[in-house]
C-alpha cells in the first residue's frame, strides 16, 4: 500500500520541469514551491529509485545516464496520462511551449515567414525558436522537434520527412560580370567557390559532364557556418556558392542571383526531416500541431 501513498506522476512532472527549465529555483517558481522542497523531491526520488538522476554543480544540473532513460520515459509517461485525460474531455485545443532547433536557411525561408499563420491557427501555443546548422541532442537541450537536411544517421529519433530540395550554384549578376559566366566544368577554376566550415558538409559540388559525374573541389577563399551566411556572401559578389533551392528561390526570381552550368547539374536532392522523440508512439498535440502544420507546407 505504500507506493499507492506515493504521487508519482506528480513526481515525474516535477522531475521533467527541473530538467525542461534547467534548474530548481525556476522549477519552483513553476510550481510555487520553494527550490528546497523541489530538490528534496528529486532527492527522495533518486533514493527510491537507487539512482542518480542529476549532478549539481556550479554551472547548473546535468544529466545522468539514469536521468536521461528516466527524462526521456517520464516524458512519454505524462503525455500517455495527457491522452488519456483528452480522451474524456472535450477540449482539443493543443496548447503550451514547443521548443524548435532549425538549419538557419529552413529557418529563415520556411520557419519564420509562417509562424505568424501557425500562431493564429493554434493560439495557445507558443514557439522557441533556435536557429543553427550544428546538430544538436534533443534530450539535452530540451527540444521537441529538430529540422535536419541530409541522410538521417540510425538513431531513437523519429523522423518525418517534410520535402526535399535541389541545390544550384549561384553567383551575383556583378561577380559574373567581373569574372566571366562559366559555360563548362573547367571554367571554374577561376571562380571563387565559398563553402561551409563545418566537418559535417559536403567539401566538393557534383556535376554530369559528358554522362559522367565529376566533382568539382569547394576552394575559395571564404568559409562559412551556415547556408544562409554562404547566401550572403554569394548577393555580395564575393564568389559562387551552392545552395538550396527553397533558399534561393526569390532571389532567382527577382535577378539578385543567377544559376550557373544550370544544364550540367547533377540534380542531386537532399531531404529534410522533422526529427522528434516519440519512441511511445504518443506526441503532445502541442508538437502534434506543429509537425501536422509544417509537414503540409513542406518546401514550397
Amino acid at each position: 500500500m505504500a507506493r499507492l501513498d506515493i504521487n508519482r506522476s506528480g513526481e515525474m512532472e516535477v522531475f521533467v520541469r527541473v530538467v525542461e527549465l534547467g534548474g530548481f529555483s525556476a522549477a519552483a517558481r513553476a510550481f510555487r514551491m520553494t527550490p528546497s522542497a523541489v530538490s528534496k523531491l528529486v532527492a527522495r526520488l533518486e533514493d527510491r529509485l537507487g539512482a542518480r538522476l542529476v549532478h549539481r554543480n556550479t554551472r547548473g544540473l546535468q544529466l545522468t545516464s539514469e536521468g536521461c532513460v528516466f527524462y526521456e520515459r517520464s516524458v512519454r509517461l505524462l503525455a500517455d496520462l495527457e491522452e488519456a485525460e483528452r480522451g474524456v474531455t472535450t477540449s482539443e485545443t493543443p496548447s503550451g511551449r514547443v521548443r524548435i532547433n532549425a538549419n538557419v536557411p529552413f529557418g529563415t525561408h520556411i520557419l519564420l515567414p509562417r509562424v505568424q499563420d501557425f500562431l493564429a491557427l493554434h493560439p495557445a501555443i507558443t514557439l522557441d525558436i533556435t536557429l543553427t546548422d550544428q546538430v544538436v541532442d534533443l534530450l539535452e537541450e530540451r527540444t521537441d522537434v529538430a529540422i535536419r537536411a541530409g541522410p538521417l544517421k540510425p538513431s531513437n529519433l523519429i523522423a518525418r520527412k517534410l520535402g526535399e530540395t535541389r541545390y544550384a550554384i549561384v553567383g551575383s549578376p556583378a561577380y559574373l560580370k567581373r569574372v566571366g559566366m562559366p559555360r563548362k566544368v573547367a571554367d571554374l577554376e577561376r571562380h571563387n567557390r565559398l563553402g561551409f566550415s563545418y566537418v559535417r558538409a559536403v567539401q566538393h559540388w557534383p556535376f554530369v559532364e559528358r554522362g559522367a559525374t565529376v566533382s568539382v573541389p569547394c576552394v575559395g577563399n571564404v568559409q562559412a557556418s551556415d547556408g544562409e551566411a554562404l547566401r550572403h556572401l554569394a548577393l555580395g559578389g564575393v564568389g559562387l556558392a551552392r545552395l538550396a533551392g527553397f533558399q534561393v528561390r526569390e532571389d532567382l526570381k527577382a535577378g539578385r542571383l543567377v544559376e550557373v552550368l544550370e544544364d550540367q547539374n547533377s540534380g542531386d536532392t537532399e531531404a529534410v526531416h522533422a526529427v522528434f522523440l516519440d519512441a511511445a508512439g504518443h506526441l503532445p498535440a502541442r508538437v502534434r500541431a506543429f509537425l501536422d502544420y509544417f509537414s503540409k507546407v513542406g518546401l514550397g
